[in-house]
Order: structure tokens, then sequence, then C-alpha cells
């Protein structure tokens, strides 16, 4: 992934082209790295759709009532409070990034980047162990007035998952309200035994495919591959112009043709990029006329493409 920020020109050379002209050399240096996807966090949604980046992960605020914090489940492990940068604290967001779909793979200078903007005081982390002493989960969270606070919540299994809530619970006599974000497009009220609480979702993060041929070459397709193929747009990157064939070898690697095998689906890049990151399923673009195909094969793309959501929690 090549992450795009801080792209900008002078007010006196403003509405000169040059800002796409930086844009299409960004896209230019990314794919002679082999960086076949871009992500971006956007000031503005409208300009970067017209330069072919879409919408790809929500962030997701929440607040609810101490009375509705979920009940305490019994748990074989404990919680235990640890600085950010503890090593426990990297080993589980590493595990968790890795076997989760758009998140962001941290070295040190990303966990720098991550707490570049936040206070002192708010960087406090809930450690879940299970029986076996081993890490599972961790909060971010810190308690002012009144409130607790959840900055992010990443777990490897749901018993992780329940110790962290009641650590939270743990804190009933000393608060009145929970407020947080997560940043998967899963609301959390489904969850909670009283679900009339107050939930707000936000576009967060943009991603944009670089190079169609070579991305579609890496994809994890979810099932095997009946020959098709794609007519894609792109208004910026003119090498992802025309006709990509997807095809299945004999051996079960995936092979991309520049003609036309099986039946046509036809869309831009935006709509390329943020169904294959499965934002958006094939059924929902086609249904807003942002994707055209046969019936036949629309079905058949929503069984190829992981139902996963994106999940990305950092910002640059």
């Amino acid at each position: 992934m090549g992450g795009v920020t801080g792209a900008g020109t002078y007010p006196e050379y403003a509405n000169l082209g040059l800002m796409h002209d930086l844009i299409r050399l960004a896209l230019e240096k990314m794919r002679e790295n082999k960086q076949f996807i871009s992500y971006l966090y956007p000031y503005s949604i409208p300009y970067y759709r017209r330069k072919g980046w879409e919408i790809m992960s929500d962030r997701i605020t929440f607040s609810f009532k101490d009375t509705q914090l979920p009940k305490l489940i019994n748990v074989s492990g404990y919680v235990e409070r640890l600085n950010v940068n503890d090593e426990n604290v990297i080993y589980i967001y590493d595990r968790f990034a890795r076997t989760t779909h758009g998140a962001l793979i941290r070295n040190k200078f990303e966990w720098d980047e991550y707490w570049r903007w936040e206070n002192e005081e708010e960087r406090t982390a809930a450690v879940y162990f299970d029986s076996n002493e081993q890490p599972q989960g961790c909060m971010f969270y810190w308690v002012e007035g009144d409130v607790f606070h959840i900055k992010e919540i990443f777990y490897l299994t749901q018993e992780a998952c329940h110790g962290l809530w009641n650590f939270v619970r743990a804190h009933f006599s000393m608060i009145d309200e929970v407020k947080g974000g997560i940043y998967m497009n899963e609301p959390i009220a489904f969850e909670l035994d009283d679900s009339q609480i107050v939930e707000t979702i936000e576009p967060y993060f943009m991603a944009r495919i670089i190079d169609v041929a070579e991305f579609l070459k890496i994809y994890p397709w979810d099932d095997d591959i009946k020959p098709f193929h794609f007519i894609v747009k792109d208004q910026v990157a003119e090498w992802n112009n025309g006709i990509f064939g997807i095809r299945q070898t004999n051996e079960g690697s995936v092979e991309i043709v520049r003609e036309p095998i099986g039946k046509p689906v036809e869309l831009d890049i935006r709509t390329l990029s943020t169904m294959m990151m499965s934002y958006k399923t094939p059924a929902y673009l086609h249904k807003i006329e942002y994707l055209r195909t046969d019936p036949y094969t629309l079905r058949f793309l929503e069984k190829l493409i992981p139902g996963e959501r994106p999940y990305f929690s950092d910002y640059f």
C-alpha cells in the first residue's frame, strides 16, 4: 500500500493543474515501487473521487449510559493496565493486523504517528491475558469527567472481547457514560442487551487501485474463477483503461489477459476499488448503477469477492 498525504500547492498556483500532475506522478512512483493500492485520508471526498479514490472504511463513534454496559461474562483470564508501548500491546496489534482485512502493519514509525496527536494522559492500555498468560486483546482508553473514553479496541478472541468489556464495567461506580470509536462498519448496538444507543457512522479512509492488472493477480479470490473480464475506466492512470480478462490456469494460478474472455463487467476505477476492498458489494453497486453486468456474472462476483469488511484505524 502507498499512502498519500500532504499533497498541496501554494494558493497563487491553484487551479493550474499542478495537483493533478502531482497525483499522477505519485501514482507512477507507487506503480514503479510495486505498490498496487493506495490509501489516503480525504480533505475532500468529491475531489479525490475525481482522481480515482473511493471510500473503503468507516469510523463509527458510539455513546451509551453506564446502565447500558454489557453484562458481566465470566472469563478465565484477566486484564492488566500497561504502557501503550509495552511489547504485549505491540504483539497483539501485529497479530490482529496480519489477520484483519485492510489494517495497517505498524512498525516503530507507524506507532509514533499513531500517537502523534494524542495527549499523554490519554495513553493507557488495558490488555487481556488468557488462562495461559497469553495476551489476546487490547483497549486504549482514558477516564475523564465521569466518561470512559475508548480510543480503540482490538482482540484476537471473543473471550478477550468479553474480558475487556468486563474491565469497562468494573468502572461502573465512577462513570456515567461510555464514549468511543470503532473502525469496522459493523455497529456494536446489536451486541448490547440494551441496543438503544447513539452511533454515528462517517466515511474514514479512501483507497485506489494503482495497477489493475498486478492487483488482480495477487488478489485473494474466494472461489474458483470462471473466465470473465472487467472493462475499466480510469481518468488519471491510463494504464488502467481497457479490458482485463481473468482466468484460472490448470495449475490454479490467476492469469490476467488484455482481451475479452467470458462475460463483461463494466465499471470505473473508483467502483472497482471499493468493491475489491469489500466495502460495498457487487450487488449493491449494480443496484445503484455503478456497475454493469448480467445477473449470472453478478451472482458469480458475489461469490468471488471475500465478504470481510475492511478495518483501518490509523491516520496520516
